[in-house]
């Protein structure tokens, strides 16, 4: 079933959970470990330029070489099926405090019209099928945004936005379809804003020749579609229609809304680790589904669905306690928790 933005935003708002649920796999993934490393775009580097948040199958490592890296010899997965052992990752939001101390934000799982989903950290997972869906092949890999990027105006707001979440609780829905109406590229600064809810959306359309490309994003590019809605036509430069994938998370700015130290002088205090706004956010991608379960379950979206046991597919549900329990150590230690005196950027973290 393919939903037209107008339609996607609707069915979000009115609560229409089976129709739109079943158009979609919809996942939680813990946090499997936060640390300095960008085996995509700084392959083999510790102590990366900025510090991520990582999740999916514990192969991870500083490299991940393509041509010798197998992430389904990954033992678990922080995400809910067991058969994805794929990694994404995204930058770290942080607060800064009138005193120019820094806290990392807090996340939780997503709530709303389909259902809570609950994780440790972490984000939340879509795929989002649209007609004729090829799955991602063995060793892709991709990169959606740019870490560098300071200007909106070079942001597709319906690719990549935020959401200022005005409820206590990500159970009570706030707003429509993903980036659509007040969503913004910037990041929202408003002391009404409870949660802050982060929307990466990754490009649909792909060569179907290269499964990499030097700036991880030439090989792929976004349809004549908008929105969540699995992508529209794709062009003939990338004919090959993808799963879309949406990265959903919630950081949760409830305890610095309401805190003292909130900056009196209009700046923005959240930011992302690179110690840049919305406009630098984005989001990682390394394939790694066991077998042809990922093809299976998009030809069977309409019986595999939100975050339980697809048999047709070959798919089976951990329960967070299972999924949480998948962590990793640190590969570039460094404490980035607590009150920081700096963005953990170039040398190790330093606690204020």
């Amino acid at each position: 079933m393919q939903l037209t933005s107008l339609a996607a935003a609707a069915l979000l708002a009115q609560g229409a959970t089976a129709q739109f649920g079943n158009s979609m796999l919809r996942f939680a993934c813990s946090q499997l470990v936060v640390d300095r490393i960008d085996p995509l775009v700084n392959p083999g580097m510790k102590y990366t330029p900025h510090l991520h948040q990582l999740v999916g199958g514990n192969s991870l490592n500083v490299t991940m070489d393509p041509e010798t890296h197998d992430l389904t010899s990954s033992t678990c997965t922080s995400c809910t099926f067991k058969e994805d052992k794929s990694n994404y990752w995204t930058a770290v939001m942080f607060y800064k405090a009138k005193n120019g101390t820094y806290k990392r934000v807090p996340q939780v799982g997503n709530g709303g019209p389909q259902g809570k989903l609950i994780n440790k950290g972490g984000l939340d997972l879509y795929y989002i099928p649209s007609g004729k869906t090829t799955a991602f092949k063995k060793g892709f890999r991709m990169l959606a945004g740019n870490a560098a990027n300071t200007d909106p105006n070079k942001v597709q707001k319906s690719n990549i936005c935020h959401r200022c979440w005005t409820s206590p609780n990500e159970n009570t829905f706030v707003g429509g379809a993903p980036c659509t109406g007040s969503d913004t590229v910037d990041i929202p600064k408003s002391k009404s804003c409870k949660m802050i809810r982060q929307t990466i959306i990754f490009p649909t359309c792909w060569d179907g020749k290269n499964l990499d490309s030097p700036d991880h994003q030439s090989h792929v590019a976004y349809s004549s579609g908008s929105g969540a809605t699995g992508g529209g036509a794709c062009p003939s430069t990338h004919p090959v229609k993808l799963p879309q994938i949406m990265y959903e998370l919630m950081w949760n700015v409830t305890e610095f809304a309401n805190s003292p130290d909130f900056p009196t002088d209009g700046s923005n205090p959240y930011v992302y680790s690179m110690n840049l706004g919305g406009p630098a956010a984005h989001g990682d991608y390394l394939f790694g589904w066991e077998g042809d379960t990922l093809q299976k379950a998009m030809d069977n979206i309409g019986r595999c669905g939100l975050n339980t046991d697809c048999p047709t597919a070959g798919l089976h549900a951990q329960t967070p306690d299972q999924y949480s329990s998948c962590t990793k150590e640190q590969q570039a230690p460094e404490e980035v928790d607590g009150w920081l005196a700096a963005l953990p950027m170039g040398e190790m973290a330093i606690k204020a």
